[in-house]
């Protein structure tokens, strides 16, 4: 009998590439976007290409009842894997941003992975069984606002969820990548034209990294050479020069 694997942001990028290796190692896929038509779309594709079962949840994860809607299909439901990917980015500088995207933001890059992981935890330890890939971002390392604050406390309660249940047959996991080319970016309107094209990931070596090192058992994964070493660097570098980078970065993101 085939096990089952939820994906939020399921109908673009990363999640998307998520949804075709996970059908392709023989999962069923529950499909989480907010796009219905799009939903659908991937649904049919995945099942027509790999033979699998689909569902599909209409959420925004930026609402307390998008996220119950999800909460309460992994109650009802075996998920043996939860990859929580859903988010986006804002172009504006925290003192010029709204607060209503502020707060979207932290309700889909916080709000619903954590309610999402306390939910379907408790169902994988019964079990002794399951894999949680929870979407952070090499940014976590970095002072970048709303953003990165966000992605450091998700990637912060992987590593601390992680090291919980490192005598369980349970894996949770960060996956922390850097510039990845998918619809983020043009959504969030920044420019990115200026960034070398080496810099640049591809969504599907990007999952297919993600999903060989939490099998694993890493706590956190950071695909692409380049990344590595910034990642070092973000980590270990004094914090007046990582603060400085992370200042840069948005900058150039914003012109």
């Amino acid at each position: 009998m085939r096990k089952w694997a939820l994906v939020t942001g399921a109908t673009a990028g990363i999640g998307e590439s998520f949804t075709r290796l996970l059908a392709s190692q023989g999962f069923n896929i529950v499909l989480v976007a907010r796009d219905h038509a799009r939903l659908l779309e991937r649904a049919e594709f995945l099942r027509s290409t790999y033979q699998v079962e689909t569902a599909v949840i209409q959420a925004d994860l930026s609402l307390n009842s998008g996220c119950a809607i999800v909460e309460q299909y992994l109650e009802q439901n075996e998920i043996e894997v939860l990859v929580n990917n859903a988010g986006f980015g804002i172009k504006y500088a925290f003192t010029t941003s709204s607060i209503v995207a502020e707060e979207e933001l932290l309700n889909v890059l916080v709000r619903a992975p954590m309610r999402c992981m306390h939910v379907v935890l408790p169902k994988m330890k019964e079990r002794n069984s399951g894999t949680i890939i929870n979407v952070s971002s090499v940014a976590s390392w970095i002072a970048g606002g709303t953003y990165s604050a966000s992605k450091s406390y998700l990637t912060v309660l992987s590593e601390s969820i992680h090291t919980e249940l490192s005598k369980t047959n349970i894996k949770v996991m960060a996956l922390c990548p850097g510039f990845t080319h998918t619809e983020f970016h043009q959504r969030g309107k920044m420019k990115m034209s200026s960034l070398p094209e080496f810099m640049w990931l591809t969504s599907d070596a990007v999952v297919k990294k993600a999903w060989s090192d939490s099998q694993a058992g890493k706590a956190i994964s950071v695909p692409g050479w380049q990344y590595l070493l910034l990642s070092t660097f973000a980590r270990f570098f004094p914090r007046p020069i990582v603060r400085k980078l992370g200042i840069n970065i948005r900058a150039r993101q914003r012109r």
